[in-house]
């Protein structure tokens, strides 16, 4: 697919932003696209070199910590005017094999690490009288697929706790939405096709075709730099009305 190019009339000059998971793949789109539009990025990953990188490139601010640490949120700046919740991992196996362990670590990443980064700059928000939170969800946060138990239930949570949120915020002008991709060209994509491969019982490059992509009309991964656009036109005035959805980039998948 040729390059995408940005298309939404964003200024958020004099706004910071802070996108967790900013080191690679959507995170790092949206850190750019922010930063595009004006915004002070606060660009959050468990990995240093990389949100260096980032910080670097879009002229932001690193800030290394991994949200597996309960008590990494609270290191986090207070003042910011937009929250992109995007850090997440992925696991796949079956119920009766699934790590406890490592389930609890895919809400404490996807669930309690958003509720307290939310918790802790809607006062800001609130103070300003305006506010921009959304959350990268998942095609997952509205439908199942089988071995994903730990990540479809995170991102179920995390829709739940983003209507509670909107429907708080809205009288103190703040917005909180969740975009829903399907499968996009990241790193944890890519990790996954060996797992799938595995469970499934099939090559690695018969994954995408028949695991990823049957359930989708359009048959191709979702770009970041779509989700960070998306994530962009979430924070305009025209979009100022948009609270409490789940925005599908699924390609036709929830169609069904």
């Amino acid at each position: 697919m040729a390059a995408v190019t940005p298309v939404v009339n964003l200024d958020l000059t004099g706004r910071t932003a802070l996108v967790t998971g900013a080191g690679s793949g959507i995170g790092r789109a949206c850190a750019r696209r922010l930063a595009a539009a004006g915004a002070a990025v606060l660009a959050l990953d468990r990995d240093k070199a990389a949100a260096e990188a980032v910080a670097a490139e879009t002229g932001g601010q690193a800030v290394a910590l991994d949200l597996a640490d309960p008590d990494a949120p609270h290191q986090v700046a207070a003042e910011v005017d937009v929250l992109v919740n995007n850090a997440g991992f992925q696991h796949v196996s079956a119920v009766e094999q699934f790590p406890p362990e490592r389930f609890a670590g895919l809400h404490q990443v996807m669930v309690h690490a958003p509720f307290l980064l939310i918790r802790r700059v809607l006062p800001h928000m609130y103070a300003r009288g305006w506010g921009r939170i959304v959350n990268i969800s998942s095609v997952h946060g509205l439908r199942a697929s089988p071995y994903k138990s730990g990540y479809v239930s995170a991102k179920h949570a995390l829709e739940g706790l983003s209507k509670t949120v909107a429907l708080e915020a809205a009288p103190h002008g703040v917005t909180c939405n969740c975009v829903n991709p399907a499968y996009v060209r990241t790193a944890l994509v890519e990790n996954q096709i060996a797992d799938q491969a595995a469970t499934h019982g099939i090559a690695p490059d018969e994954v995408v075709e028949r695991i990823m992509l049957a359930r989708a009309a359009v048959k191709r991964l979702v770009e970041p730099e779509e989700v960070a656009e998306l994530v962009a036109y979430l924070c305009t005035p025209p979009a100022s009305f948009i609270t409490g959805s789940a925005i599908t980039m699924d390609g036709g998948w929830t169609a069904h």
